[in-house]
């Protein structure tokens, strides 16, 4: 069997298994539920932070260690190209896109952290608030 016809068989399938596993996010026309009940799906502060704090790791570490052979890359890129070798500059596409996509996941870490940090912030701000609020009710209703 030849390798495009191992690869298209591989496609049908995970067609097929996507097509099988596909959900809806309604329920159909007539059916009771939905709205108004209780939201089973519950986010703590902590949980963001934990979060928050694997997106700074992941960056931190990524930051260090993607980049470490940029410099050797480059150079051997321009070695092979100067001896004549077609490699070099196929090395050196080869680097850009993984320069490329390593900025990109670092972006996108650096992204997901300062949101998350941000929406524990807002969290505990929206907590002291109807706090705050809660608590002057209460005396009030003492006061009248």
């Amino acid at each position: 069997m030849s390798f495009d016809e191992m690869w298209g068989q591989a496609r049908t399938k995970a067609v097929a298994r996507q097509q099988s596993s596909m959900q809806l996010n309604q329920l159909a026309d007539g059916k009771a539920g939905g709205g108004g009940g209780q939201s089973d799906y519950t986010v703590t502060s902590p949980d963001l932070k934990a979060v928050g704090n694997d997106a700074q790791e992941l960056y931190h570490h990524l930051e260090s260690d993607a980049f470490h052979a940029g410099a050797q890359t480059g150079q051997a890129s321009d070695d092979l190209q100067a001896d004549g070798f077609k490699t070099g500059l196929a090395l050196y596409d080869a680097w850009d896109t993984w320069r490329s996509q390593a900025e990109a996941l670092l972006s996108a870490c650096a992204h997901i952290h300062n949101h998350l940090e941000d929406t524990v912030i807002t969290h505990q701000k929206h907590e002291e608030i109807l706090v705050t609020n809660f608590s002057v009710e209460q005396l009030d209703k003492h006061f009248k």
